[in-house]
């Protein structure tokens, strides 16, 4: 943080001095002055000025969301490996109070020379991090589901609302919600998480939710591009869906787009093999799902893979490691628990010419955009 605010120092000074010297020009002519009234003085970019004078290790490790378990957290990491960000976990919450929650993430930003991410999966329903414990909340989170039936989409917004300041009270900027995956089947893994309706519906839930984080100024993240559907759990396994693309289309990515046209700061890629977008990897690891996703779509944001250590995603790097082949597919932001191995192996595909650096700078930059519209660098001033 200490480089980034050098750097906001030295453009203030050199625009300082460059208006001294404007004022100091006699006035030429009505018509010169008529063009100088009208261009605006361009503004700094600071944030494009701290990527672009990071190392390659720092606008790497801007790049990995580490996660974390008590028994891995350290704030020596933070500093050395300049970590993008941090996603917690349920153990992380059931040892602690909200009080000692918030006190230990602000030790972790202050450890950081970049304002971290700090994340959790608070979806509600099935996947609650820290309202299933009472010391947080006297009853966890309803599921969208649940919700949806009680109270409509107003009823959505106020929850979207409420899990915001819940959670941004304790430090944590980022909930991995909402889920806009689709699917009728009842038995399916994922379908406790979804809204459980149709496009149309889920559609509108998903720009309520990224409407009322966006408010808030806390960051989501659209999930599971390109759409989960009946499909098995990758967690434990691999997981090959066969439908055709003219069904995602037409169906699986109205979600998405609807949630990227809210102003979506983040979309979480799965690890299904999707045959109709590539039929031998995954979608975290396929070039061509990203691109669809950035062409098709229309996204410019941050992009994050599920994480790494899951099943789904095991065995398709071939010699590469897995960081590095998430890398090459398009992916910005690794969510992953081997960070330590896998920031040094991403280092040196760069140096062998395997991965561009203007890649690598270009993904930082992502992050370090979301940081900036999460207010991030106001508070670490």
């Amino acid at each position: 943080m200490k480089k980034w605010l050098g750097i906001a120092a030295v453009l203030i000074v050199l625009l300082g001095a460059g208006l001294f010297f404007m004022q100091g020009e006699p006035e030429k002519t009505a018509s010169s002055n008529s063009d100088s009234e009208t261009a605006a003085p361009e503004k700094p970019d600071y944030v494009r000025e701290l990527a672009e004078s990071m190392t390659l290790e720092e606008k790497v490790g801007q790049m990995f969301l580490a996660c974390v378990s008590n028994s891995t957290i350290s704030r020596e990491d933070i500093a050395s490996y300049g970590l993008g960000g941090y996603l917690f976990f349920s153990d992380f919450f059931e040892t602690r109070t909200p009080e000692s929650v918030t006190s230990d993430l602000a030790s972790y930003q202050e450890a950081a020379s970049v304002p971290m991410l700090m994340a959790v999966d608070e979806e509600g329903g099935s996947v609650v991090r820290i309202s299933k414990y009472s010391a947080y909340r006297p009853q966890p989170f309803a599921s969208p589901q649940e919700v949806y039936a009680q109270s409509g989409f107003e009823g959505l917004r106020r929850d979207a609302e409420e899990k915001s300041e819940f959670l941004l009270s304790m430090g944590i900027n980022v909930n991995l919600a909402p889920v806009c995956d689709l699917t009728s089947d009842q038995n399916a893994f994922i379908y406790p998480r979804t809204l459980g309706e149709n496009a149309k519906k889920t559609s509108r839930y998903v720009r309520e939710v990224v409407s009322a984080m966006n408010q808030k100024k806390i960051g989501s993240a659209l999930k599971h591009f390109p759409g989960y559907g009946g499909n098995a759990d990758t967690h434990t396994g691999i997981a090959t869906d066969t439908r055709r693309y003219q069904d995602f289309v037409s169906r699986d990515f109205l979600p998405f787009e609807a949630g990227i046209e809210a102003g979506a700061p983040c979309v979480l890629v799965s690890h299904n093999i999707v045959t109709a977008m590539d039929e031998s990897k995954p979608a975290s690891l396929s070039e061509n799902v990203h691109q669809i996703l950035r062409e098709e779509l229309g996204f410019d944001g941050v992009i994050l893979t599920d994480d790494l250590a899951m099943e789904g995603v095991q065995g398709y790097s071939g010699e590469e490691n897995i960081a590095v082949s998430a890398i090459q597919a398009g992916n910005d932001l690794l969510c992953t628990s081997r960070y330590t191995e896998q920031i040094p192996a991403v280092v040196q595909a760069v140096r062998d010419g395997k991965i561009s650096e203007k890649q690598i700078t270009d993904s930082a930059l992502r992050v370090l955009r979301w940081k900036e519209k999460l207010g991030l660098f106001e508070e670490k001033e």
